[in-house]
């Protein structure tokens, strides 16, 4: 394939998803994109999740890593539907029924507001391991 055309396809992509965002944003704030209004089942919410963490560069990328290294990339997505499931019929279930938004919030109910700073503060230091992960 030509890099004209892939780049065209790329491009494409990313004007559907600006499409898409468009009209389906309209009225929207955080509950909403959280927790669906609280209206929404817990099932459609998961899903909502899910389909948030996949972005366009997963979409566009893996076809090239699965390329190059095989299918070593297997062991992500059963890693990652793995962990989906227990996000969906453990987690989602949980924040539901104790009014929740994020793991933090849980945390700080739980365990205090220690546990909350501990949380954030893994999520920090996991980011900045990636980013060096990316450098390497």
């Amino acid at each position: 394939m030509s890099p004209a055309f892939l780049f065209s396809f790329v491009i494409g992509y990313f004007l559907l998803l600006l499409v898409v965002a468009y009209f389906t944003s309209k009225n929207s704030n955080n509950d909403s994109f959280f927790i669906g209004n609280r209206s929404s089942n817990w099932m459609l919410v998961a899903f909502g999740m899910i389909g948030t963490s996949l972005s366009g560069v997963t979409f566009v990328s893996v076809p090239g890593t699965v390329g190059t290294d095989g299918f070593q990339y297997m062991q992500v997505v059963i890693g990652y539907f793995l962990g989906y499931l227990v996000v969906a019929f453990v987690l989602l279930p949980l924040y539901y029924r104790l009014n929740l938004t994020s793991i933090y919030n849980y945390l700080e109910t739980r365990f205090g507001p220690v546990s909350y700073k501990t949380g954030a503060l893994f999520l920090l230091s996991r980011g900045r391991w990636e980013q060096q992960q990316e450098c390497t």
